[in-house]
């Protein structure tokens, strides 16, 4: 520690010391938190209620109260880990590094502005802060932390740790017990060797994954992990979950996507099925005898899936006839069922008169892809995510069987769906990770082997700056990703933390994957390196589960009340 108060590194930070001044520093922020919460609640409040107009109107200050909020609680999950770690003994200099980094970086972004996406900052006026709140951050340990703590120095001493310890898994100590660990070496191995080598043909050709690797992440019990043992499940934790999906689509986001259909529908089903329905369609979802997708999205309403139009109308022996369109139906043509959502309610025009189905269909193929009687559609083109294809799907009068109303029970639909919702984004998140992950391991690889005016890229300080930011933000990721999914495994409501670790991890992804491109220079731009493979994948996160904006409109609510 230099004696000015400030991170000297060209001296060995105490440990001690660095914990101390990071301990010291979430609590101004998350009093800024509180602050800055009073005053858009002022902003939004009309008649003693949170009103949603001018909570629209308001958006840019709700939605940076959701991203202040983020980073409040990335800064508090991020002290979590150092202190455990360095309980354990596990806290040495790299993860000292990414520890103070990461403060450095996100302390001045609060004070500074907060990078909602690559063109958008939202700064703390933004939210109704005067000068007089902001002075909340001018304390010692904050200003250590923003002067001294993410410098050049800090970085490249990051980038030769991660050389020299290239062979880890990952950059710093995960925080993650023994079990998850050996979890994480099992599928990291299995990415490496029949998923990684493979992924950029699969892409290149815009081809599904192909049967072989469904059937082997089956026997390694991918598609069962979290459902429970007593419907044919391994009945593992959502960490476990978060770690498989993690490794895999570190190898390639299509083959670590494939489970989650298959979580979504056990979701669905553990949650809002009937018990007859839990036996019969739990372990062949776990076996993945059944593969399913989820059919939820419709041309005209996007996000909004309170107005779904897509019709189900009982018939008299008490089954329905859906007719409507749906699009954006990842991994559609091969599945066996739809967890399908659909107006069964026509007086209604809100989410009230929805309900979830469990649709049975005959698997198609590229030739003919729904072979079934009363649906039909066709492939949508797209940039990235391409191993399980996307599909539109028109249905009329497509049978589904009255016992395959999730449930029982009309008009439980949209809440059955919204249960989901937790899961589903924290294992978002995790794919996020990987995807950040695959963009430092190409990128990293590239730095080193290619030279440039007689050294190599990684020995420049702007690359090691990207490769180090890269490394600091994906841990920065994981750490709130598994703090929701731990809060999850312990039945606890999660959906505010589950929708920030799949804010935070999305952007993160992104900013991985064009800076990783950035570092190749002219050649990431050529179709046969990986990393255009990376770009494109990346851009779909902050899309799909739930758009950013929809993602922090979501978590201003909560927080505004």
């Amino acid at each position: 520690m230099a004696h000015d108060g400030q991170l000297n590194m060209d001296a060995p930070v105490l440990l001690d010391d660095l914990l101390t001044l990071t301990a010291a520093a979430v609590g101004p922020v998350e009093a800024i938190l509180a602050r800055a919460t009073e005053t858009v609640r002022t902003m939004v409040t009309e008649g003693g209620r949170v009103s949603n107009a001018l909570v629209e109107q308001n958006q840019t200050a709700s939605h940076g109260l959701a991203w202040l909020a983020t980073y409040a609680q990335s800064l508090r999950q991020m002290q979590t880990w150092a202190e455990r770690m360095q309980a354990e003994g596990k806290f040495g200099e790299t993860e000292a590094l990414i520890h103070q980094i990461a403060f450095g970086e996100y302390l001045w972004q609060v004070y500074g502005g907060i990078q909602m996406n690559q063109g958008e900052v939202v700064r703390l006026q933004d939210l109704g802060l005067s000068q007089e709140d902001q002075r909340g951050l001018m304390e010692p340990a904050i200003q250590a932390l923003t002067q001294g703590g993410n410098t050049q120095a800090a970085r490249s001493r990051l980038v030769e740790l991660m050389q020299e310890h290239s062979a880890n898994v990952t950059v710093g100590a995960s925080g993650l017990d023994d079990e998850l660990e050996m979890i994480r070496d099992q599928f990291r191995r299995y990415a490496v060797e029949k998923v990684e080598p493979f992924a950029h043909e699969w892409h290149l050709k815009d081809e599904l994954i192909p049967m072989e690797v469904i059937e082997e992440l089956a026997e390694m019990g991918v598609f069962g992990l979290t459902i429970p043992e007593e419907y044919g499940g391994f009945g593992l934790s959502k960490a476990s979950m978060c770690v498989v999906s993690e490794e895999l689509s570190r190898g390639y986001i299509g083959v670590g996507s494939l489970a989650t259909r298959s979580e979504i529908a056990a979701e669905l089903i553990i949650a809002g099925g009937t018990e007859e329905q839990k036996q019969k369609w739990l372990p062949r979802l776990s076996s993945a005898e059944t593969l399913p997708t989820a059919v939820f999205t419709e041309p005209n309403t996007g996000s909004d899936l309170g107005s779904l139009r897509t019709r189900a109308v009982k018939d008299d022996n008490g089954d329905y006839k859906v007719t409507g369109n749906k699009t954006w139906i990842t991994h559609a043509s091969r599945t066996q069922i739809m967890t399908l959502m659909a107006r069964t309610d026509p007086a209604t025009d809100n989410y009230k008169g929805l309900s979830m189905f469990i649709a049975e269909k005959t698997p198609g193929d590229c030739a003919n892809p729904f072979p079934t009687e009363g649906m039909s559609g066709g492939e949508i083109e797209v940039l990235g995510y391409r191993g399980m294809k996307e599909y539109e799907i028109a249905f009329d009068n497509f049978h589904v069987k009255g016992e395959n109303l999730l449930g029982g029970e009309e008009g439980r639909g949209f809440k059955q769906l919204m249960e989901t919702f937790e899961s589903a984004r924290i294992q978002t998140a995790a794919r996020a990770i990987g995807v950040a992950q695959s963009a430092l391991d190409i990128s990293m690889q590239y730095a080193i082997d290619r030279k440039q005016f007689g050294k190599s890229l990684i020995n420049f300080p702007r690359v090691t700056s990207k490769l180090a930011m890269m490394a600091v933000e994906i841990m920065v990721a994981r750490q709130l990703t598994y703090f929701s999914a731990f809060e999850k495994d312990e039945g606890r409501r999660c959906d505010v933390e589950a929708g920030m670790a799949k804010l935070l991890g999305a952007r993160v992804a992104w900013a991985a994957a064009d800076n990783g491109l950035q570092i190749h220079g002219g050649n990431g731009f050529a179709l046969e390196y990986k990393i255009s493979r990376v770009l494109c994948d990346a851009r779909i996160l902050n899309i799909f589960e739930g758009a950013a904006e929809i993602q922090a409109q979501v978590i201003a609510r909560r927080l505004l009340g």
